[in-house]
């Protein structure tokens, strides 16, 4: 039988204030490379325990995926330094699920756990016996969270889908770059970490409900509708006006002046929301009359206008340096800031005031890594724990499961 897992409400309520969120939540991770364990790292930083199931002798792809590779205080080398950055405070146990003997193991974990998040291709679990239907036979209460390229559904469905081919097709790469420059994805996958967050919250409200309703839920997660749907403003230019968005550059469609200006020794980026930001910055420049010339006196006007606008407004920053003019922007209430290299951003004393540069404790000692990013009652919501070698933690989860039994 399952273990009594917790009313939602009333668990919120009887928990020590000083506890995760997430304490007392299990996750049983059949999930590789980024989406899903970008989830399930998060659930982790929450409190709730994440007990990854991996391939045997392979692992998660992304144990593979360097150089660069993290190295222990001997420098012997570890685990790429991609899989470290999605899988801190999870623990990690090798099953064959293909196997009988896998599929039992995995049957008898769901039905001591709360969550299961799962990218498989559509349908592949079935013939296991280990998708939605087959756990919830077990344990219905269990909440299955699907990740896949293109949903469970429509034509699509079967694909395989990796982040770089959604960024392409959710249109996300016709945005990036510069105007009379080829298409780009961005530095990071945000279609796949997107969508670990958007799971996050999909698995959250699942849990509200199953609390009222004592009924678990199948959720299904695709990059493709996660990349539409953070199209956001662009999304909805489009569909005002029928005109597909160009690429912009560093420039904003519906802001202007909102993007990068280069300064006599570096760029930096000025990012006027509203009128009076702009005739601050006009002052600052020693350009008043920009800020009273039809024009460009409200930001529809510099929209249509940014041709005659900008070349103006580059001159005259272009004289100054750009840590000058940063903190005289910061001191007139203009929104600005530096372009960093991400060497830089870990030098900066924001960042490292607010602790973002972690070091997590593991079996080959303190591990970098990122801190999350929820900081809940003055406590930044961070694992406990690096991420696990492979299988490091089977012996004793069979353990648990057989005293559970």
């Amino acid at each position: 039988m399952p273990r009594p897992l917790h009313n939602a409400p009333a668990f919120a309520a009887a928990r020590h204030v000083s506890a995760k969120p997430l304490a007392g939540i299990r996750v049983l991770e059949l999930a590789r490379i980024l989406a899903g364990p970008w989830a399930g790292q998060l659930l982790a930083d929450l409190g709730a325990e994440v007990i990854k199931v991996e391939r045997p002798v392979e692992g998660d792809d992304t144990r593979h995926w360097g150089p660069p590779f993290l190295t222990d205080p001997d420098g012997g080398s570890l685990d790429a330094a991609y899989f470290h950055a999605t899988n801190r405070g999870k623990r990690s146990i090798a099953i064959d699920i293909a196997s009988p003997d896998g599929q039992a193991e995995v049957r008898a974990l769901a039905a001591r756990s709360d969550i299961v998040l799962e990218n498989f291709k559509v349908g592949a679990l079935a013939k296991y016996g280990l998708d939605h239907a087959g756990l919830s036979a077990v344990n219905p209460r269990i909440i299955t969270c699907s990740i896949t390229g293109f949903g469970q559904t429509g034509p699509y469905a079967s694909r395989a889908g990796y982040d770089f081919i959604i960024q392409a097709m959710g249109g996300a790469m016709s945005l990036t770059g510069e105007p009379d420059g080829a298409p780009q994805k961005s530095g990071v996958a945000y279609a796949d970490l997107f969508t670990g967050l958007y799971s996050t919250v999909a698995i959250l409200a699942a849990l509200y409900r199953r609390g009222e309703t004592g009924v678990g839920a199948h959720i299904d997660m695709a990059l493709l509708d996660t990349q539409v749907g953070v199209l956001a403003n662009q999304a909805l230019n489009f569909m005002a006006t029928g005109k597909a968005p160009a690429r912009m550059g560093n420039a904003h469609t519906n802001l202007a002046p909102y993007q990068g200006f280069r300064t006599s020794d570096g760029d930096i980026i000025v990012a006027v929301g509203n009128d009076r930001q702009f005739a601050k910055l006009c002052a600052i420049l020693g350009l008043d009359a920009l800020a009273q010339d039809e024009r460009y006196r409200t930001n529809p006007a510099r929209v249509t206008n940014r041709d005659t606008l900008i070349p103006t407004l580059a001159e005259a920053i272009a004289l100054w340096p750009r840590d000058t003019l940063a903190a005289k922007l910061e001191e007139r209430g203009v929104p600005g800031g530096p372009i960093n290299p991400v060497d830089a951003v870990f030098a900066d004393a924001q960042v490292v005031s607010r602790g973002l540069a972690i070091a997590s404790p593991g079996p080959d000692g303190l591990l970098p890594g990122l801190a999350c990013p929820i900081v809940i009652d003055g406590a930044r919501q961070n694992a406990d724990r690096a991420a696990p070698r492979l299988d490091a933690d089977g012996a004793t989860i069979r353990s648990e499961l057989d005293g559970e039994r």
